[in-house]
Protein backbone atom coordinates (compact mmCIF):
# COMPACT_ATOMS: atom_id res chain seq x y z
CA UNK A 1 0.00 0.00 0.00
CA UNK A 2 1.43 3.24 -1.16
CA UNK A 3 0.38 5.98 1.36
CA UNK A 4 1.39 8.27 3.33
CA UNK A 5 -0.17 6.83 6.47
CA UNK A 6 -1.38 3.44 6.69
CA UNK A 7 -2.99 2.01 9.60
CA UNK A 8 -4.32 -1.76 10.55
CA UNK A 9 -7.27 -3.56 12.19
CA UNK A 10 -6.10 -6.66 12.84
CA UNK A 11 -8.70 -8.94 15.30
CA UNK A 12 -7.73 -12.41 16.95
CA UNK A 13 -10.47 -14.95 16.03
CA UNK A 14 -10.38 -16.14 19.61
CA UNK A 15 -13.86 -15.10 20.48
CA UNK A 16 -16.58 -12.96 19.71
CA UNK A 17 -15.74 -8.96 19.40
CA UNK A 18 -16.97 -6.94 21.95
CA UNK A 19 -17.56 -2.83 22.82
CA UNK A 20 -13.77 -2.94 23.72
CA UNK A 21 -12.91 -4.51 20.83
CA UNK A 22 -14.83 -1.58 18.73
CA UNK A 23 -13.50 1.15 20.55
CA UNK A 24 -9.85 0.53 19.61
CA UNK A 25 -11.25 -0.11 16.01
CA UNK A 26 -12.92 2.92 15.73
CA UNK A 27 -9.72 4.83 16.78
CA UNK A 28 -7.27 3.33 14.56
CA UNK A 29 -9.70 3.77 12.15
CA UNK A 30 -10.42 6.94 12.48
CA UNK A 31 -6.80 7.96 13.05
CA UNK A 32 -5.82 6.70 10.09
CA UNK A 33 -8.85 7.97 7.66
CA UNK A 34 -9.03 11.23 9.07
CA UNK A 35 -5.60 11.83 7.22
CA UNK A 36 -6.34 10.06 3.75
CA UNK A 37 -4.40 7.29 5.05
CA UNK A 38 -5.06 3.09 4.34
CA UNK A 39 -6.25 0.52 6.57
CA UNK A 40 -4.62 -2.88 6.36
CA UNK A 41 -6.92 -5.86 7.48
CA UNK A 42 -5.39 -9.09 8.70
CA UNK A 43 -6.98 -12.00 10.56
CA UNK A 44 -4.51 -12.78 13.67
CA UNK A 45 -5.01 -16.66 13.74
CA UNK A 46 -1.53 -18.01 14.53
CA UNK A 47 -2.82 -19.08 18.08
CA UNK A 48 -4.44 -22.00 16.72
CA UNK A 49 -5.30 -23.81 20.60
CA UNK A 50 -7.99 -20.41 20.83
CA UNK A 51 -8.97 -19.90 17.55
CA UNK A 52 -13.23 -20.29 17.49
CA UNK A 53 -14.89 -21.57 14.59
CA UNK A 54 -16.83 -18.95 12.60
CA UNK A 55 -15.33 -16.04 14.68
CA UNK A 56 -12.97 -15.17 11.62
CA UNK A 57 -16.16 -14.45 9.64
CA UNK A 58 -18.28 -12.75 12.23
CA UNK A 59 -14.80 -10.13 12.90
CA UNK A 60 -15.10 -9.62 9.15
CA UNK A 61 -19.03 -9.12 10.01
CA UNK A 62 -18.77 -7.19 13.12
CA UNK A 63 -16.47 -4.31 11.36
CA UNK A 64 -18.55 -4.11 8.19
CA UNK A 65 -21.57 -3.68 10.29
CA UNK A 66 -19.57 -1.04 12.02
CA UNK A 67 -19.09 0.85 9.23
CA UNK A 68 -14.96 0.32 9.20
CA UNK A 69 -13.86 -0.50 5.63
CA UNK A 70 -10.17 -1.05 4.72
CA UNK A 71 -7.94 -1.59 1.76
CA UNK A 72 -7.19 -4.75 -0.23
CA UNK A 73 -8.04 -8.40 1.06
CA UNK A 74 -8.09 -9.71 4.22
CA UNK A 75 -4.38 -11.11 5.24
CA UNK A 76 -5.09 -14.22 6.86
CA UNK A 77 -1.61 -14.55 9.49
CA UNK A 78 -1.42 -18.22 9.22
CA UNK A 79 -1.65 -17.86 5.47
CA UNK A 80 1.85 -15.74 5.81
CA UNK A 81 3.79 -18.97 8.05
CA UNK A 82 6.81 -18.86 5.19
CA UNK A 83 7.48 -15.30 5.61
CA UNK A 84 7.67 -15.56 9.60
CA UNK A 85 9.85 -18.53 9.03
CA UNK A 86 11.87 -16.47 7.00
CA UNK A 87 12.13 -13.99 9.65
CA UNK A 88 13.02 -16.80 11.95
CA UNK A 89 16.54 -17.76 9.73
CA UNK A 90 17.76 -13.82 9.32
CA UNK A 91 17.36 -13.78 13.09
CA UNK A 92 19.47 -17.12 12.81
CA UNK A 93 22.31 -16.26 10.66
CA UNK A 94 22.72 -13.40 13.22
CA UNK A 95 22.81 -15.21 15.78
CA UNK A 96 20.08 -13.09 17.63
CA UNK A 97 18.50 -16.07 18.87
CA UNK A 98 19.26 -19.16 20.87
CA UNK A 99 16.97 -22.71 20.90
CA UNK A 100 15.86 -22.62 25.27
CA UNK A 101 14.02 -25.70 26.20
CA UNK A 102 12.98 -24.44 29.36
CA UNK A 103 9.00 -24.88 30.25
CA UNK A 104 7.29 -22.49 31.42
CA UNK A 105 6.98 -24.78 35.40
CA UNK A 106 10.84 -24.61 35.07
CA UNK A 107 10.84 -20.70 34.48
CA UNK A 108 8.31 -19.87 36.88
CA UNK A 109 10.34 -22.35 39.52
CA UNK A 110 13.43 -20.53 39.07
CA UNK A 111 15.02 -18.74 42.08
CA UNK A 112 16.41 -15.94 40.61
CA UNK A 113 13.45 -14.92 38.70
CA UNK A 114 11.89 -12.22 39.78
CA UNK A 115 8.13 -11.10 38.94
CA UNK A 116 6.75 -8.21 36.86
CA UNK A 117 2.98 -7.88 37.57
CA UNK A 118 1.56 -11.09 36.17
CA UNK A 119 4.53 -12.17 33.64
CA UNK A 120 7.56 -13.61 34.58
CA UNK A 121 11.04 -12.76 33.62
CA UNK A 122 13.02 -14.99 31.50
CA UNK A 123 16.21 -16.03 34.49
CA UNK A 124 18.51 -16.78 30.74
CA UNK A 125 18.88 -20.49 31.56
CA UNK A 126 19.69 -21.36 27.94
CA UNK A 127 21.27 -18.15 26.86
CA UNK A 128 24.25 -19.57 26.57
CA UNK A 129 23.47 -21.24 23.67
CA UNK A 130 24.26 -20.52 20.11
CA UNK A 131 22.00 -21.47 17.24
CA UNK A 132 24.34 -24.86 16.42
CA UNK A 133 22.97 -26.23 19.40
CA UNK A 134 19.63 -26.81 17.99
CA UNK A 135 20.92 -29.38 15.92
CA UNK A 136 22.16 -31.40 19.15
CA UNK A 137 19.09 -30.66 20.49
CA UNK A 138 17.02 -32.49 17.78
CA UNK A 139 19.21 -35.72 17.43
CA UNK A 140 18.60 -35.68 21.22
CA UNK A 141 14.86 -35.49 20.77
CA UNK A 142 14.16 -32.57 22.77
CA UNK A 143 11.69 -29.93 21.75
CA UNK A 144 13.02 -26.34 21.94
CA UNK A 145 11.71 -22.72 21.00
CA UNK A 146 13.88 -19.56 19.90
CA UNK A 147 14.39 -16.97 22.21
CA UNK A 148 15.36 -13.23 20.91
CA UNK A 149 18.19 -12.51 22.94
CA UNK A 150 17.71 -8.95 25.06
CA UNK A 151 20.83 -6.85 25.07
CA UNK A 152 19.47 -3.27 25.27
CA UNK A 153 16.44 -1.08 26.42
CA UNK A 154 14.67 0.98 23.18
CA UNK A 155 12.77 4.00 24.38
CA UNK A 156 10.17 5.53 22.33
CA UNK A 157 7.86 7.85 22.00
CA UNK A 158 3.64 6.84 22.40
CA UNK A 159 1.52 9.05 20.30
CA UNK A 160 -0.90 8.79 23.36
CA UNK A 161 0.79 8.44 26.05
CA UNK A 162 4.25 10.36 25.48
CA UNK A 163 7.89 9.09 26.24
CA UNK A 164 8.90 5.29 27.57
CA UNK A 165 11.30 3.62 28.49
CA UNK A 166 10.52 0.19 29.52
CA UNK A 167 13.80 -2.17 30.74
CA UNK A 168 12.54 -5.14 28.92
CA UNK A 169 15.63 -6.78 30.40
CA UNK A 170 14.35 -6.93 33.90
CA UNK A 171 10.56 -7.16 32.79
CA UNK A 172 10.37 -9.86 30.84
CA UNK A 173 13.67 -10.42 29.57
CA UNK A 174 14.90 -12.83 26.06
CA UNK A 175 11.44 -13.34 24.73
CA UNK A 176 10.11 -16.21 22.43
CA UNK A 177 10.24 -15.54 18.77
CA UNK A 178 9.04 -19.42 17.56
CA UNK A 179 7.26 -21.38 20.00
CA UNK A 180 8.58 -25.38 20.95
CA UNK A 181 5.57 -26.82 19.05
CA UNK A 182 6.75 -25.10 15.69
CA UNK A 183 5.08 -21.68 14.74
CA UNK A 184 5.71 -18.15 15.08
CA UNK A 185 4.69 -16.10 18.35
CA UNK A 186 3.04 -13.04 18.61
CA UNK A 187 5.76 -10.56 18.32
CA UNK A 188 7.36 -12.17 15.46
CA UNK A 189 4.85 -12.27 12.97
CA UNK A 190 3.07 -9.05 13.94
CA UNK A 191 6.41 -7.82 13.15
CA UNK A 192 6.76 -9.53 10.10
CA UNK A 193 3.49 -8.69 8.89
CA UNK A 194 2.86 -5.45 9.78
CA UNK A 195 6.04 -4.47 7.51
CA UNK A 196 4.97 -6.91 4.49
CA UNK A 197 1.74 -3.99 4.80
CA UNK A 198 3.49 -1.31 4.87
CA UNK A 199 1.97 -0.49 8.48
CA UNK A 200 3.01 3.06 9.28
CA UNK A 201 0.61 3.16 12.72
CA UNK A 202 -0.29 1.13 15.13
CA UNK A 203 -3.29 1.85 17.65
CA UNK A 204 -3.84 -0.55 20.22
CA UNK A 205 -4.98 -1.16 23.66
CA UNK A 206 -2.80 -0.04 26.77
CA UNK A 207 -2.25 -3.55 28.00
CA UNK A 208 0.29 -4.10 24.77
CA UNK A 209 2.88 -1.12 25.82
CA UNK A 210 5.02 -3.72 27.09
CA UNK A 211 5.44 -5.87 23.72
CA UNK A 212 6.28 -2.66 22.07
CA UNK A 213 9.83 -2.49 22.58
CA UNK A 214 10.60 -5.97 21.97
CA UNK A 215 8.54 -5.30 18.99
CA UNK A 216 10.80 -2.18 17.83
CA UNK A 217 14.02 -4.90 18.62
CA UNK A 218 12.78 -6.87 16.01
CA UNK A 219 11.90 -4.32 13.28
CA UNK A 220 15.48 -2.92 13.71
CA UNK A 221 16.92 -6.66 13.46
CA UNK A 222 14.93 -7.37 10.67
CA UNK A 223 15.77 -4.15 8.86
CA UNK A 224 12.36 -2.81 8.65
CA UNK A 225 11.02 0.42 9.58
CA UNK A 226 9.32 0.76 12.46
CA UNK A 227 5.06 2.32 12.91
CA UNK A 228 4.38 4.76 15.11
CA UNK A 229 2.38 2.78 18.31
CA UNK A 230 -0.85 4.83 20.02
CA UNK A 231 -1.81 2.81 22.96
CA UNK A 232 -5.09 4.11 24.47
CA UNK A 233 -6.89 2.94 27.45
CA UNK A 234 -9.49 -0.33 27.28
CA UNK A 235 -13.24 -0.42 28.00
CA UNK A 236 -13.49 -2.56 31.59
CA UNK A 237 -16.79 -3.55 33.24
CA UNK A 238 -18.57 -2.90 36.29
CA UNK A 239 -16.17 -5.36 37.80
CA UNK A 240 -13.09 -3.09 36.78
CA UNK A 241 -11.66 -5.80 34.73
CA UNK A 242 -10.92 -5.24 31.17
CA UNK A 243 -13.73 -6.52 28.90
CA UNK A 244 -14.23 -10.00 27.74
CA UNK A 245 -16.27 -12.20 27.01
CA UNK A 246 -17.29 -13.29 30.65
CA UNK A 247 -19.20 -9.34 30.11
CA UNK A 248 -21.88 -11.57 27.54
CA UNK A 249 -24.18 -8.73 26.73
CA UNK A 250 -21.27 -6.59 25.44
CA UNK A 251 -20.49 -8.40 22.19
CA UNK A 252 -21.33 -6.94 19.15
CA UNK A 253 -22.70 -9.83 17.96
CA UNK A 254 -25.44 -9.98 20.39
CA UNK A 255 -26.22 -6.00 20.26
CA UNK A 256 -26.87 -6.65 16.55
CA UNK A 257 -28.75 -9.37 16.76
CA UNK A 258 -31.08 -7.24 19.74
CA UNK A 259 -31.97 -4.73 17.20
CA UNK A 260 -29.37 -2.55 18.45
CA UNK A 261 -27.77 0.02 15.61
CA UNK A 262 -23.89 0.17 14.58
CA UNK A 263 -24.81 4.27 14.89
CA UNK A 264 -25.34 4.01 18.55
CA UNK A 265 -22.86 1.63 19.50
CA UNK A 266 -20.82 4.28 17.76
CA UNK A 267 -22.55 7.22 19.05
CA UNK A 268 -21.29 5.81 22.67
CA UNK A 269 -17.91 5.16 21.69
CA UNK A 270 -17.58 8.70 20.51
CA UNK A 271 -18.86 10.20 23.45
CA UNK A 272 -16.26 7.68 25.28
CA UNK A 273 -13.60 9.61 23.22
CA UNK A 274 -14.47 12.99 24.06
CA UNK A 275 -15.82 13.50 20.68
CA UNK A 276 -19.52 14.01 20.96
CA UNK A 277 -20.70 16.09 23.76
CA UNK A 278 -23.45 13.23 25.00
CA UNK A 279 -23.96 9.59 23.52
CA UNK A 280 -25.75 9.92 20.17
CA UNK A 281 -26.41 8.18 16.91
CA UNK A 282 -23.46 8.58 14.40
CA UNK A 283 -22.17 7.13 11.52
CA UNK A 284 -18.48 6.28 11.94
CA UNK A 285 -17.54 8.36 8.37
CA UNK A 286 -19.45 11.45 10.09
CA UNK A 287 -16.54 11.34 13.13
CA UNK A 288 -13.80 12.09 10.53
CA UNK A 289 -13.56 15.90 11.32
CA UNK A 290 -14.10 15.57 15.17
CA UNK A 291 -11.31 13.41 15.44
CA UNK A 292 -8.88 13.90 17.88
CA UNK A 293 -6.36 11.68 19.78
CA UNK A 294 -5.94 13.59 21.93
CA UNK A 295 -9.42 14.21 23.22
CA UNK A 296 -9.21 10.80 24.45
CA UNK A 297 -9.65 10.51 28.65
CA UNK A 298 -6.33 9.28 29.83
CA UNK A 299 -8.60 6.67 32.07
CA UNK A 300 -10.08 3.23 31.25
CA UNK A 301 -13.82 3.71 30.11
CA UNK A 302 -16.22 2.05 32.60
CA UNK A 303 -18.92 0.39 30.60
CA UNK A 304 -21.72 0.04 33.00
CA UNK A 305 -25.27 -1.09 33.02
CA UNK A 306 -26.42 2.30 33.11
CA UNK A 307 -24.74 3.77 30.65
CA UNK A 308 -25.72 0.64 28.45
CA UNK A 309 -29.16 1.49 29.49
CA UNK A 310 -29.19 5.55 29.13
CA UNK A 311 -28.33 5.11 25.17
CA UNK A 312 -30.49 2.15 24.76
CA UNK A 313 -27.96 -0.95 24.37
CA UNK A 314 -29.50 -3.51 27.21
Amino acid sequence: MSTATCGRLAPSPTGAQHVGNARTYLVAWLSARSRGGAIALRIEDIDASRVKPGSAEQAVADLRWLGLDWDGEPVIQTARLAHHEAALEVLKRAELVYPCTCTRADIAAAASAPHAGEEVTYPGTCAHRCVADALRLRSEGRSFAWRFRVTEDVPFTDLFVGEQRIDIRHTGGDFVVWKNHGGPAYQLAVVVDDGAAGVTEVVRGDDLIPSTPRQLLLYRALGLPAPRFAHIPLVIGEDGRRLAKRHGGTRLAALRDAGVSAEAVVGLLAWSCGWLDRPEPVAARELLPRFRLESIPRTPFALTATTLQRVGLS
